[in-house]
């Protein structure tokens, strides 16, 4: 592959993560998101799902085949072990599990480890080595531990949903479950920076990311304004407050361009390319904070200026005179874009009836160790058998776990 080539990853490529054995007992968004990412760079992810239904995720949105399409990108490049937590036999199959892991994650309700006798401190006293992390709506501790907490709720505890909104309307959500995946990017962090540990101590260590908390600490300036000059920041829709010009801006045919002119040099250009020179020159518009206190001239000029033109029109104009713009997206432009192709994240993969599916493309890109789609997202217990011969059952052994109930 070269450096620039990033269509797709080669399986055969030496792998960042290869021989990192994971054990996943979550569901849904956070937690497996968080796993996918580590297995996506080469990590042995074994993904615990309960017999029969197994994770939720696998009936959300729109199905194929009775599975949802999501299902194919959450579990990519994992294996899926179907036990019943619930059952002391299932609990034994974790711990030994987790006796030959490097990482363990969970996004339960706090308690819920400890309830089914997996006790996060006590797996790593079967295990020093091993990493466990912990992703909940509200921490570990704390007066909201035992509290249910989903994505949406800590987005707006975290302070993003207040800011989701034109001026005056009702604050909406963003689109995505941005917080769970905010939380397993912050777990995925903890993870890599727990094994730097791990390689100069020896020793493992509990990760706690709560969902708010990860939500809260993408929030830029938000709290310390607040501190300085009892500011308390205000939904601004499609503006970037403090920051100018910078915005949407409607066009002849309806759609948006995204302008952002706000760097000293690039509010110059845009200004010369609408052909007001007037402000261009004007010394107190050359700064952001000039331009902060006239942002509402700024954007009726700019606006001005696009309502003449199609998106298509405005976006090569600001091209040209090298102004940063672009046109709001649809799953439609994703598909059809070039350097989403170019950049490999269009990544058409074969399923099991042998059609083809298009599913988003691996992150970060990775020059010496990529990471790659080595396998499709496993039926419920698809390698059930595998893990438990691995960890030392045989036949007879397993059929009674089946027959019990605890495996599938």
């Amino acid at each position: 592959m070269g450096q620039d080539d990033f269509s797709g990853a080669n399986i055969f490529s030496p792998s960042a993560l290869g021989g990192l054995k994971v054990l996943e007992l979550g569901q849904l968004i956070a937690g497996p998101f968080a796993a996918k990412t580590l297995a996506d760079f080469g990590a042995e992810v074994v993904k615990i799902e309960t017999p029969t239904a197994g994770d939720p995720l696998r009936k959300w949105r729109l199905l194929k085949d009775g599975t949802s399409v999501w299902w194919q990108v959450q579990s990519r490049n994992k294996r899926s072990l179907a036990l019943d937590l619930r059952q002391t036999e299932g609990q034994a199959i974790v711990r030994q599990l987790a006796s030959e892991a490097d990482v363990l994650i969970e996004n339960f309700r706090p308690g819920s480890m400890e309830g089914w006798g997996l006790d996060p401190d006590d797996l790593i006293k079967i295990n020093p080595r091993l990493i466990v992390l912990r992703i909940s709506g509200y921490g570990q501790t704390g007066p909201y531990r035992n509290k249910p907490g989903f994505g949406v709720v800590a987005e707006a505890m975290g302070g993003l949903r207040h800011l989701t909104a034109e001026p005056g309307r009702v604050p909406v959500r963003v689109g995505v479950s941005i917080g769970d995946t905010l939380a397993a990017l912050h777990g995925v962090i903890g993870i890599l920076l727990a094994l730097q540990h791990r390689n100069a101590s020896g020793k493992g260590q509990i990760i706690d990311v709560a969902l708010y908390e990860a939500v809260f600490n993408c929030m830029e300036s938000l709290l310390p304004e607040y501190s300085a000059f009892s500011a308390v920041r205000e939904a601004a829709g499609s503006a970037l407050p403090g920051i100018a010009p910078s915005n949407a801006y409607r066009c002849k045919d309806g759609g948006y361009a995204l302008i952002a002119g706000n760097g000293d040099s690039i509010f110059r250009r845009l200004m010369a390319l609408l052909g007001r020179d007037d402000l261009s020159a004007d010394p107190t518009l050359s700064d952001n904070a000039g331009r902060v206190q006239r942002v509402s001239e700024l954007d009726d000029a700019i606006g001005a200026w696009t309502a003449q033109m199609t998106v298509g029109e405005v976006l090569q104009a600001l091209d040209g005179a090298g102004v940063p713009a672009g046109r709001i997206y649809t799953v439609a432009d994703i598909a059809a874009d070039p350097h989403y192709s170019a950049r490999g994240m269009l990544q058409e993969i074969r399923m099991d009836d042998g059609s083809t599916l298009t599913i988003p493309g691996i992150v970060p890109k990775l020059s010496a160790t990529p990471g790659a789609h080595r396998r499709n997202a496993p039926s419920i217990g698809q390698d059930t058998d595998k893990v438990l011969r691995e960890i030392g059952l045989n036949h007879s052994q397993m059929q009674a776990l089946k027959e019990r109930g605890v495996v599938q």
